[in-house]
């Protein structure tokens, strides 16, 4: 079981824009079109558990559905799914804990966790194993942070860090202990 996060940042650590914008994450020419370590990482989850926000960033994209794999989308107030999307995406709402409860007993124990409200979330409630980060080599000078405050330091040990494209560095940390 893990609980497990796949995000690109700015190179100061911003996740969006200050409107929310991710058009800088096509900053870096990719002509062949690799995956930057997307379909390894996904091969070892079984669901994607990530926030409204990010929900309707990707609907935004305007794009055929991306995610093979059940989403759960987190939100205390969408009420219903968009015309669509009821055999792809369930709805839930709730504490970090409850919600993998839920997710759980569903069959699906390696979770991918995604957007900035959301991670942080799962960061205070101790929830993170992994940490997947790839830096885009550009300063956005604000937007959304991916991380906020904790209630104690969390230790982690890098696993490994690539370079792709020759110019985007991808860490992955662990959770120590």
């Amino acid at each position: 079981m893990k609980n497990a996060v796949f995000i690109a940042t700015s190179l100061d650590g911003f996740i969006a824009d200050p409107d929310g914008g991710v058009h800088w994450l096509e900053t870096v020419p990719n002509p062949e079109g690799d995956d930057v370590g997307y379909l390894a990482f996904t091969a070892g989850i079984d669901a994607l558990v990530m926030g409204r926000h990010s929900f309707e960033t990707v609907l935004g994209f305007g794009v055929d559905w991306p995610y093979a794999m059940p989403v759960f989308v987190l939100s205390e107030t969408m009420t219903s799914v968009p015309e669509g999307f009821a055999d792809k995406v369930q709805l839930l709402s709730g504490p970090p804990e409850a919600i993998l409860a839920k997710i759980h007993s569903q069959g699906h124990h390696n979770l991918w966790i995604d957007g900035g409200r959301t991670i942080q979330s799962f960061l205070r409630a101790g929830l993170i194993d992994e940490l997947v980060i790839t830096t885009i080599p550009v300063l956005l000078g604000g937007g959304i942070p991916l991380f906020g405050g904790l209630p104690e330091p969390l230790e982690l040990e890098l696993v490994k860090s690539e370079v792709y494209l020759g110019a985007l560095v991808q860490r992955h940390y662990r959770r120590k202990g």
